[in-house]
């Protein structure tokens, strides 16, 4: 999707967990490229790159989802750009947490970081979830009704459907 093409809700998952992570504190780019690489408490989840993460920060700040607010001394180097959310990107950032996933093969990754998000900058989930759950129903309903003996690609989507309503189930 090009960066022309986008809406202004329309941000890339990367895009989406480094808002996260600035929602929770003021930072500085490299401090979310240390909690997105893969070893970081979100990277886990959703990785990006040192040069991606500074990319969406930038896409972030050109919406008018962040902005600068100062430097602080670096350890190593130059000084460190602080950003912190503003309020269009709070309101961005909260009504996406609200969006359940409409995609099984988009659970592991997007549901998990709203997941994960959200717990930490404190957004209730509970109607997100329950509707998530009426979503994974619809999924499991219309791939009981189409898989056959042999159909082994829909097997495996209904098996992960049915894993992804049993950890749903154990969130409630």
């Amino acid at each position: 999707m090009s960066r022309a093409s986008r809406t202004a809700n329309e941000l890339l998952l990367g895009e989406w967990a480094c808002l996260g992570v600035i929602a929770q504190k003021p930072s500085h780019g490299f401090a979310v490229a240390t909690r997105l690489a893969p070893t970081g408490d979100l990277g886990r989840i959703w990785s990006l790159s040192r040069p991606l993460t500074y990319r969406a920060i930038d896409q972030l700040v050109g919406r008018g989802y962040i902005e600068t607010r100062g430097e602080e001394p670096g350890i190593a180097g130059g000084p460190r750009t602080m950003l912190r959310i503003t309020r269009s990107g709070r309101a961005a950032l909260n009504a996406w947490l609200a969006l359940p996933v409409p995609h099984l093969r988009d659970l592991r990754g997007e549901l998990l970081l709203k997941l994960e998000i959200g717990r930490q900058v404190e957004v209730q989930q509970t109607a997100m979830l329950k509707e998530q759950r009426r979503i994974v129903d619809g999924i499991i309903r219309g791939l009981e009704k189409t898989v056959g003996d042999d159909d082994i690609v829909t097997a495996w989507r209904l098996e992960s459907a049915e894993a992804a309503r049993r950890f749903l189930d154990r969130l409630d």
